[in-house]
């Protein structure tokens, strides 16, 4: 039997100790009152010393507890005995019918506690008393009846406590969830810190104020709650989760809520983890902030508040408190403290690209520790920790491309490789070089990748994050834009903080559309339109990973974005000879294709895209002609795709190849529909 159960079975036996010796003195007060000469009032003087004594008992009986924490006074205590006494004895109805001269009134009165007890006070009725404001007893009417002549009854869950079991009021339980400590949990130092500050804060003011609201700023949900767990666990208390929105809205309901509250955080050592996070960016004076505010207003006790960024002033008792993930130094030295001697580079690689919590690195760790650990297994355990939090937020995008697949400029591929260096050797640069030190943003690296469609920012997106083996993200515009206010900057608040824990690159397509220009502010529309940029702003510079914002309109980024690029890589239209190696890779080596005319297909201006179109199509009607790809597949799968384009062959001022049905004789050509410039594009 563990030490937990020994006292509460200890407070079970002296609560009922407690109620055995106080029903006792209540029965002699009782038999006395009606009949003094059979029960001598030196009998009910010595029950009541013996009452007193058992008060004293270690631990406190229930019903002592109780008295003191919801201050009962005496009086009240012993109206709270006649209702208990009966539910426990029942022979006490005859005793009181006897006590109120009338056979049907077998019950407890507040008349009946007048006439026994001589410290009585009228008070003791009222609805702000602790008898029926916590609501301890029950006030059964009955029709023509006084109040002082009512029957009286405990409540059912107070008449459990005072034997000795303890648990939240049913009630309450609808809106609240519990969180319970784990032993699997790590903090790091860091986050001890924090930790202890919270304790130290309620250790010194608890006394005076019975009251601590502690403000947890920050997405680190999961930690957030393990330090309130752990806090909870240190000082005694059983901590409950409230979702804002189960606060009841109606000010009745709202009243009772709250009461009841308190009353079980008082008898059952409550805390409260309340979460705001769905309130952010609310107005002040909503329904939702008024509610909460008048909630916290009315409640003592301890309290943890889950809010993003933002301080809301809901106590003047309050300690904010920034919580993050453990330092870039915490989690290479636990990830060496794991991985053993001679793991340092292991540990560095892991620390650069990854940005977990202790408990995620153990748990990564256990998963692989039955094999000598290695950098391509803790590599994709990474990646499976991070994956899904980013599954549901954007699409991911199978990596196929890899440097050997792509068609650019060499000064193009260079700057592609310069970013991969970036993200590959931070460790090296950021931490033995110093550079974190001096840097408070900045550490994450954000390009743009800028040209018409189909000229290979796709594609390239695909070959880094092959290269560096982590996951690519397309970020789906339609479903981060929100007509509603403040919604845009929640949906990117999610996608970042799921990003940030650096398993994976973002690549945010059409970026002009949302990373554009701020506007002059005409309405309210373009004051929240500015500010879902300024978030934007923040975000990317804070943002410690790789952010790719692909766009075919650099020109109309805002120029603030471009300020905080490390890259802008410009893809140009593919020159003749790129488009001559394009059509070379374009077909996979399993495929049967006949002497193909490369000098000819170079001279005809596509973008890779369309030309992967193109060569597509033509695969197709090979295999429907059940024969090789010849350039009479090609040029019909060229044709298909111009008068996608709303083009045609006899636009381009190229001389067609030997054979050249595919030149429609009604077509018009003049040399002026195409010149040098013009571009043809696919995506």
């Amino acid at each position: 039997m563990n030490q937990d159960t020994d006292i509460e079975q200890q407070i079970k036996l002296n609560s009922r100790y407690y109620l055995k010796i106080s029903s006792d003195y209540l029965k002699a007060k009782l038999d006395h009152f009606i009949n003094a000469d059979q029960i001598p009032l030196d009998t009910v003087s010595s029950l009541f010393q013996q009452r007193q004594q058992a008060a004293n008992l270690s631990p406190l009986p229930a019903f002592v507890k109780l008295s003191h924490k919801l201050q009962l006074t005496k009086f009240e205590q012993n109206i709270l005995l006649l209702c208990v006494a009966v539910e426990i004895n029942p022979s006490f109805a005859h005793l009181y019918a006897q006590a109120q001269d009338s056979e049907t009134k077998n019950y407890p009165t507040f008349s009946l506690g007048f006439r026994l007890f001589n410290n009585g006070n009228w008070e003791a009725i009222a609805p702000h008393r602790p008898l029926r404001y916590w609501g301890l007893i029950e006030i059964l009417s009955l029709q023509h009846e006084h109040l002082i002549n009512c029957p009286i009854k405990v409540n059912e869950r107070i008449l459990h406590f005072l034997q000795g079991i303890n648990y939240v009021d049913d009630r309450l339980l609808s809106y609240l969830i519990p969180l319970t400590a784990s032993n699997d949990n790590i903090l790091s130092p860091s986050q001890l810190l924090i930790q202890d500050e919270i304790l130290n804060s309620w250790q010194s003011n608890h006394n005076r104020y019975r009251i601590s609201h502690n403000s947890l700023l920050s997405s680190e949900r999961t930690i957030k709650k393990i330090i309130s767990q752990d806090v909870c666990q240190k000082l005694g208390f059983n901590l409950f989760q409230l979702m804002v929105e189960q606060l009841p809205t109606n000010s009745q309901d709202l009243a009772q809520f709250i009461r009841l509250w308190q009353r079980e955080s008082l008898l059952f050592s409550l805390a409260l983890y309340v979460d705001i996070r769905s309130l952010e960016g609310e107005n002040p004076n909503s329904q939702g902030m008024t509610v909460l505010r008048r909630f916290f207003l009315s409640c003592q006790g301890l309290f943890f508040i889950d809010s993003y960024d933002k301080d809301y002033e809901l106590s003047s008792h309050k300690l904010t408190l920034e919580v993050h993930k453990p330092t870039h130094e915490e989690q290479y030295d636990y990830w060496c403290q794991l991985l053993g001697e001679n793991k340092e580079t292991i540990a560095q690689q892991l620390t650069s690209q990854f940005n977990l919590n202790l408990t995620d690195i153990q748990q990564i760790y256990e998963k692989t520790s039955n094999i000598a650990p290695s950098l391509p297994l803790l590599w994709n355990e990474c990646l499976k920790q991070t994956t899904p939090k980013m599954d549901n937020l954007a699409q991911r995008i199978e990596l196929k491309a890899t440097w050997d697949d792509i068609v650019l400029p060499e000064a193009i591929k260079e700057q592609l490789q310069q970013i991969v260096a970036q993200i590959r050797y931070r460790h090296q640069v950021y931490d033995e070089w110093g550079y974190r030190q001096r840097l408070n943003r900045g550490l994450g690296v954000a390009v743009v990748f800028a040209g018409v469609s189909g000229t290979g920012k796709t594609m390239a997106a695909e070959v880094i994050a092959n290269d560096l083996q982590l996951n690519l993200y397309r970020i789906d515009l339609s479903a981060v834009v929100s007509k509603y206010i403040g919604e845009t900057e929640k949906n990117l608040r999610k996608l970042f903080d799921a990003a940030e824990e650096g398993g994976c690159i973002l690549f945010f397509d059409e970026a002009d559309a949302l990373f554009g220009k701020r506007s002059e502010v005409k309405d309210s529309h373009d004051r929240y339109a500015n500010i879902e940029i300024n978030y934007l702003l923040q975000r990317l510079e804070s943002f410690q990973g790789l952010a790719i914002l692909a766009t075919n309109k650099k020109g109309s980024m805002d120029t603030a974005f471009m300020r905080r690029l490390r890259f802008i890589v410009d893809f140009p239209f593919p020159t003749a000879d790129i488009r001559q190696k394009l059509w070379k890779k374009v077909f996979p080596p399993a495929t049967p294709i006949d002497e193909l005319d490369y000098g000819y297909l170079k001279q005809i201006q596509f973008t890779g895209g369309s030309i992967q179109n193109i060569a597509l199509n033509a695969s197709f009607l090979a295999a429907k002609n059940e024969g090789k790809i010849t350039m009479d597949e090609v040029m019909s799968a060229m044709k298909s795709e111009l008068k996608k384009l709303e083009r045609s062959l006899n636009e381009l001022n190229i001389m067609p190849p030997i054979n050249n049905n595919f030149i429609d004789d009604d077509d018009d050509f003049d040399d002026e529909d195409w010149d040098d410039d013009d571009s043809i594009g696919l995506r």
